[in-house]
Parts: structure tokens; sequence; C-alpha cells
């Protein structure tokens, strides 16, 4: 009776924060979110890269295609906001933002297949 049961509530949270499946799953969620509350963005890129290279690899594959999203999609809002003034960044902000979404969903559909991120280097979807 002296040992302690885990606490299955903190079990589940630790399988969320920790590096795996489920931890990939949060931060395009995190990301998606982000397009509403920039913020969480900001907390799934910290998650992927305390996490990147702390799993498997086909993981590992996920880890870096969220952060090469993350910055790619920084540098295409970038370029959106500098060519606003133009009368064109308002559509590249736009073709931005379905490319990022592009992205989250195609890394959650892999994710969910227990599947590595198939060209993870790629600047495009």
């Amino acid at each position: 009776m002296s040992d302690q049961q885990p606490n299955d509530l903190q079990t589940e949270a630790e399988s969320w924060i920790g590096p795996g499946q489920k931890n990939a799953q949060l931060i395009y969620i995190l990301y998606l979110v982000g397009l509403m509350l920039p913020v969480t963005t900001i907390v799934g890129i910290v998650l992927a890269y305390m996490n990147r290279g702390n799993s498997e690899e086909w993981i590992d594959s996920h880890y870096t295609y969220a952060i090469r999203t993350f910055w790619i999609g920084i540098l295409y809002a970038f370029i959106s906001f500098l060519t606003a003034f133009i009368l064109i960044g308002f559509l590249l902000g736009i073709a931005a933002a379905v490319w990022f979404i592009v992205r989250c969903v195609i890394g959650l559909q892999a994710i969910t297949r227990s599947e590595p991120v198939k060209n993870v280097e790629t600047w495009l979807v």
C-alpha cells in the first residue's frame, strides 16, 4: 500500500508535453490555433525545439517539419507585409495563410497515420 499509483492525469499531460506522437499533434494544433491567437504558435515552436532529437526518427521528421513551417511562414508573412505597400501583400498574405494551414493539415494527417513527413525540406507543401 505504500506504493503510490501514478496520477493518470499527470501521465496524460506528460504524454502531450513530452516527445512523442501526441506532442507532435499538439504542435500542429497550436499552429492552427495560432492563426487566431498568435501566442500559441510560439508555444508550438518552443515545444518542437525542446523535443526534436528526443524521440523516434519518424516523429523527429514532424518536429523538423513544424520548425521549418514556422520559420518559412514568418518569412512569407514578412514578404507579404513588405509588399502590402504595392497592394499585392494582401493576396500574398492570404496565400501564406493557406500554405501554413495546408502544411499543418498534411503534418496532422501523417502523424495520425504514424508516418513520417514525406519531404521535410520542402519550401512548398
